[in-house]
């Protein structure tokens, strides 16, 4: 059995999709672009902002679903451009320091709306 997490602190799914799948004690938490809620506009200019922006994104549907950043599993990070990587990294570890999750991190041709980076996320959460 699955159940749709949605919430309004995170940017809404903008196509055929779920900001998150909550499905056998996990929850799938779709990529999230570094997209302000308030605003719908991207973070200001940056690699340490948008990472930040598209973990703050993640954090909003983490909680949505009753779970936090210490539940998660498996990140997968997508980055315009593997320089930035240090400056993700340094961001990315002021959200996990403890027991960290697995994580691939990958540098692609190009994301929507042209974003730096984008965090999806497995998590292990309370039915």
């Amino acid at each position: 059995m699955k159940q749709v997490v949605n919430t309004n602190k995170a940017p809404g799914a903008i196509g055929p999709y779920s900001q998150a799948i909550k499905a056998n004690g996990f929850i799938f938490v779709s990529g999230q672009l570094p997209v302000v809620p308030t605003t719908g506009q991207f973070a200001e200019d940056g690699i340490i902002a948008q990472t930040k922006q598209s973990l703050e994104n993640v954090k909003a549907i983490l909680a949505a679903a009753g779970c936090t950043l210490d539940d998660v599993v498996k990140t997968t990070v997508l980055i315009k451009d593997m320089n930035d990587f240090a400056a993700m990294n340094n961001v990315y570890a002021g959200y996990f320091s403890k027991d960290c999750p697995a994580r691939a991190c990958f540098e692609v041709a190009r994301l929507p709306k042209d974003a730096l980076v984008e965090i999806e996320v497995i998590a292990i959460c309370g039915n």
